[in-house]
């Protein structure tokens, strides 16, 4: 049981970091899109919002957090970004069940327009909050330079080992999974042993979004400049999440497997299913990503239903609320108690209607 839950969390980190990998690189490369105009416009910040809400991992809530604190993003905004964005989980839903993620993220987005307007209306100049004179820090790096040929050529020429390993232990993951292994315990088409049909993914397409994901982190491992590679690449995304995905993933699939094993999980949700609706909504109030995997994994399994993991998603936000924490502690408590309303009500409504 260690040992395969071991094996099943290094893919889902590895399928996990290649995304980051591919966001961080459109994060840096699309800097200083956010047009001016937005901020006296109710419903051009509450659709950004929810747009940035929706992109994978937290770089979009750090994103609205910072355009919060500089007076462009009203409260509306705020709430919308942070209903629509899951965080690091975001990644492991597209990577165990993709279809359903899609479908998640198009439900979340409509969400989060309607509450954000909703919010924006009600509370408008009702409520004031004051911030430090310290801001959050978004990247604002000269460095990042891309699609230059000449640099590289010139770094393909002068490759550094860092540069070497990336691109070697890609393409080993990338034949991995296009073979499926020689180990039906890490093989693509078991990951997780799920119950793919059970919500509509399958082995052959989740097998399909690897190779893809891999193939554009890949692809931008070979084309960005050692700055990126060094400091975002190897310095960010592997030094700082790497562990922490991976042991989140290996835990919770520990804890999942042996209760598996020993409990009728799919028996214990539908005998106290309102119970697990409140739990799951609350568990979101964490600014942290890593305790939501657990509910994703559920719903892979086929023990969870869609309402439940719709509400944890829409309360929890992974680590995009922490520069809020820092900034302005009562706007933190103002936004998680919005979303706690919002996702109760979705999830109930949602299990009433047996969803």
């Amino acid at each position: 049981m260690w040992v395969n839950s071991g094996k099943q969390a290094l893919m889902i980190t590895i399928f996990v970091l290649s995304m980051m990998l591919i966001i961080e690189y459109l994060n840096v490369l699309t800097r200083g899109l956010w047009s001016k105009d937005i901020k006296n416009n109710t419903w051009k910040q509450v659709f950004l919002g929810s747009l940035l809400g929706i992109i994978p991992g937290c770089l979009g809530a750090y994103t609205a957090v910072s355009l919060y604190v500089h007076n462009i993003f009203g409260l509306g905004a705020l709430v919308a970004t942070m209903i629509a964005t899951s965080g690091d989980e975001a990644f492991l839903m597209f990577s165990v069940i993709p279809e359903t993620a899609l479908i998640l993220h198009a439900v979340i987005f409509i969400i989060a327009v309607i509450s954000g307007v909703a919010v924006q209306k009600i509370l408008k100049n009702r409520i004031s909050l004051s911030f430090p004179e310290k801001h959050f820090d978004l990247h604002k790096e000269p460095e990042c330079k891309f699609f230059d040929k000449k640099t590289i050529t010139e770094q393909l020429k002068h490759i550094r080992p860092k540069r070497i390993f990336l691109i070697v232990f890609t393409l080993a993951m990338m034949f991995l999974v296009f073979t499926g292994g020689h180990d039906e315990d890490v093989s693509i088409d078991s990951l997780l042993k799920l119950n793919h049909s059970a919500h509509g993914s399958h082995p052959a397409w989740i097998k399909i979004t690897f190779l893809v994901v891999l193939s554009l982190a890949l692809i931008t491992e070979i084309i960005t400049n050692d700055h990126f590679l060094e400091k975002h690449l190897w310095g960010h995304i592997l030094k700082k999440h790497f562990l922490r995905v991976f042991l989140w993933s290996f835990g919770t699939l520990l804890v999942f497997n042996y209760l598996d094993a020993h409990l009728n999980l799919s028996s214990v949700i539908n005998n106290n299913i309102w119970l697990v609706l409140i739990i799951a909504v609350f568990v979101g109030i964490i600014p942290e990503s890593g305790p939501h995997f657990i509910f994703v994994i559920l719903f892979a399994g086929g023990t969870l239903p869609f309402s439940i993991l719709l509400a944890n998603s829409i309360v929890q936000d992974g680590h995009g609320s922490l520069p809020l924490i820092a900034e302005t502690q009562k706007g933190f408590f103002l936004v998680k108690a919005i979303n706690i309303i919002v996702g109760l009500l979705v999830g109930g409504i949602g299990l009433l209607a047996g969803f």
